[in-house]
């Protein structure tokens, strides 16, 4: 039996059957990664591929600018709000050296990640990014960290 989940986070499409695919421009796509809302998969050519993953996120960020008109600043806001430290089960010590934990205004994946347990994972790989790839997900841990409810995550 195929891992579902392993299959839709495989690197596949290239850069231009991507934007394709979501009927943007590439410069689109490129403007999203430097903005940190997306993290392709890089080969050692530099040659960007995306999963069906990234095109679900992608299409939640273009759902979120597009018809609910946060701006990508909002949308790191609302990003940097998720709990990694919860998801990931930091330790005291990892927190407070942590500028996610520290701060409200990136993502933990692009926040600095220097004398934490997380400083030599791939942030493309982690939980916290990947368990954020689809819209429901995250409405779902934002709901229950307001109802300051428990939350399986996954892991």
């Amino acid at each position: 039996m195929l891992n579902k989940t392993a299959d839709i986070n495989e690197p596949r499409y290239p850069i231009r059957i991507a934007a394709k695919t979501l009927g943007i421009s590439i410069h689109t796509l490129r403007m999203y990664e430097r903005e940190g809302l997306i993290i392709p998969y890089k080969r050692e050519t530099n040659q960007r591929l995306y999963s069906q993953s990234d095109l679900d996120r992608i299409t939640c960020l273009r759902d979120a600018i597009n018809k609910e008109k946060i701006s990508i600043n909002g949308i790191k806001t609302i990003l940097s709000l998720i709990p990694c430290w919860e998801i990931k089960k930091c330790s005291e010590n990892d927190r407070a050296n942590c500028s996610a934990f520290n701060s409200h205004s990136v993502p933990c994946w692009l926040a600095g990640h220097e004398n934490t347990s997380c400083s030599q994972l791939n942030c493309r790989d982690c939980v916290v990014y990947t368990s954020c790839s689809d819209c429901n997900k995250i409405k779902s841990i934002i709901r229950n960290i307001l109802e300051n409810k428990p939350m399986d995550y996954g892991i």
